[in-house]
């Protein structure tokens, strides 16, 4: 059987941007192990979906809809519970940081109240 060139499969995927991605997530479903529907012939995954793309042997709809689904992005929410807060105020890392910072304080010879903020030192 002769090779498949663009030129075959155009007639059928008249958009090529379409017609690579077609072929491409043909390819990826071959790699996959998804049944061939013509004789490999020794070609490699891309030239066997050009090749089904041109003789018409898979539905184009199908790849159509793995490829959408393959590119979607779907984020996994949960049920909160109403009862639960969904999240501490003070957590275990905010209360640790906060030691932290009495320790440096109490180092100095000062409290951590007793720290000037940057508008008590302007307004002196």
């Amino acid at each position: 059987m002769a090779r498949v060139t663009v030129e075959d499969c155009v007639e059928k995927v008249p958009n090529r941007f379409e017609l690579v991605m077609l072929s491409a997530q043909r390819a990826r479903e071959i790699v996959s192990g998804a049944p061939l529907t013509v004789e490999r012939d020794n070609d490699k995954n891309a030239v066997v979906s050009l090749r089904e793309i041109a003789e018409e042997t898979i539905s184009l709809d199908a790849i159509k809809a793995s490829l959408v689904q393959g590119l979607q992005k779907q984020a996994a929410f949960s049920e909160v519970d109403e009862d639960e807060p969904e999240f501490d105020a003070i957590g275990p890392e905010a209360l640790l940081t906060a030691d932290a910072g009495e320790q440096f304080a109490n180092a100095e010879g000062m409290s951590v109240e007793e720290e000037p903020t940057a508008l008590e030192q302007d307004s002196e």
